[in-house]
């Protein structure tokens, strides 16, 4: 048996079946291998399906509870911590970082203000190529936050959002540790995932069943993309070249045990479809942050071309924006954050919407994978035909 045959199994409701359609869809034509897919509506589950393998080697099926490292989805889970921390009063997004971190002052970052880290706005989106990290460093907590607290901005901080690919983990991490006094997965854990039953965690826990991960492959890319992604690379500034070069990750790392045992809030977020869904529908309807909360997570920050991608922008304070994308149906005011490959999360609490998507064949995009897209417009698709 192949993908394209890969059997789907999970439940729609009544009038949803065109989603399980397009999730088939996937695995015939848009090159799946192994994925999940939940969505919720006013609290009631209208999809959870999952098909597929766990693994390139086809050899275990996945199942309602696989682990995907979902990348940068793990970014919105991130700044729901920080927007934990500001509703509870204890955290000012508009005083400056170094309140909480006196260290970040540090060559000439002691204005920055907490906003402008959840907005992808520090001026710090890497560490600059005069200080070369290795892959394996970024399993160091200590050693990457001091590396951020010392870096000068390599972009005018407060000015056009430059995309913090690897960074924003440690930068808003650090600061939900240093104002919450534990690490933020500990945190998460407790404030989030916990009281929710959701099975997601940022990076696995010591004692974390490995055995339920899937295996990520990497980007089938044609010669085309890869070349002009080689152009890219060659062609881009120091931001740029700081923030997705310095290591320049690859999917297959996310395999590595030390990989998914750290710390690394940008990237390195274990769950299901499932959890993700349940956590995006709890930040929708009050759950987990009040209605005042809610509004300054998803306030725009305004359009923009990103200063790192090149691609165009709309943030709230840590989530994407749906925009004109209408990357999370058509709400511009849809809120979520892709993961590298595919992944995804997201809330649209004016019709009461969330949903999650984990996969392990990476696409070679950094939103928006075909796959999430066919799934999104279906899902919207029955949400029209079903007014509440």
């Amino acid at each position: 048996m192949d993908s394209a045959t890969a059997t789907v199994h999970g439940e729609c409701a009544p009038g949803f079946e065109p989603v399980r359609e397009a999730f088939e869809e996937n695995f015939r034509s848009r090159g799946e291998l192994g994925a999940a897919f939940t969505a919720v509506r006013h609290g009631e589950v209208v999809a959870d399906l999952w098909g597929g393998w766990s693994g390139p080697d086809r050899a275990r099926p996945w199942q309602p509870d696989t682990l995907a490292n979902v990348w940068s989805t793990t970014k919105g889970m991130t700044a729901l911590c920080a927007h934990r921390l500001a509703d509870a009063g204890e955290l000012d997004v508009d005083a400056p970082v170094a309140k909480y971190w006196p260290e970040f002052a540090a060559a000439g970052k002691s204005g920055i203000p907490v906003r402008w880290l959840l907005s992808h706005r520090s001026g710090v989106p890497g560490i600059g190529l005069d200080r070369p990290v290795a892959v394996e460093e970024l399993y160091d907590w200590e050693l990457m936050t001091s590396l951020y607290a010392a870096q000068e901005p390599l972009c005018e901080p407060g000015a056009a959002g430059g995309y913090h690919a690897l960074a924003y983990g440690w930068l808003v991490g650090e600061v939900v540790q240093r104002v919450a006094g534990q690490g933020i997965r500990e945190f998460f854990a407790e404030q989030v995932a916990g009281p929710l039953d959701a099975d997601f965690s940022i990076g696995l826990a010591p004692d974390a069943d490995l055995g339920r991960c899937a295996t990520l492959v990497d980007p089938v890319m044609s010669e085309e993309m890869a070349n002009a992604l080689a152009t890219a690379f060659a062609a881009a500034g120091p931001a740029a070249q700081a923030a997705l070069m310095n290591p320049r990750v690859q999917g297959h790392d996310a395999n590595d045990p030390a990989w998914r045992h750290a710390v690394m809030p940008a990237l390195n977020g274990h769950g299901t479809a499932r959890a993700i869904a349940t956590i995006y529908a709890a930040i929708a309807d009050g759950t987990l942050l009040s209605p005042a909360a809610l509004a300054r997570a998803r306030e725009s920050q305004g359009k923009e071309i990103d200063a790192v991608l090149g691609l165009p922008n709309e943030w709230g304070l840590g989530f994407y924006l749906g925009s004109d994308a209408h990357g999370f149906g058509p709400n511009p005011t849809a809120f979520g954050h892709d993961g590298l490959g595919g992944s995804t999360g997201a809330a649209d609490p004016e019709n009461g919407i969330a949903f999650g998507y984990t996969l392990n064949q990476l696409g070679p995009l950094i939103r928006d994978d075909p796959r999430k897209m066919a799934l999104v417009q279906a899902l919207y698709t029955c949400v029209e035909g079903h007014h509440p």
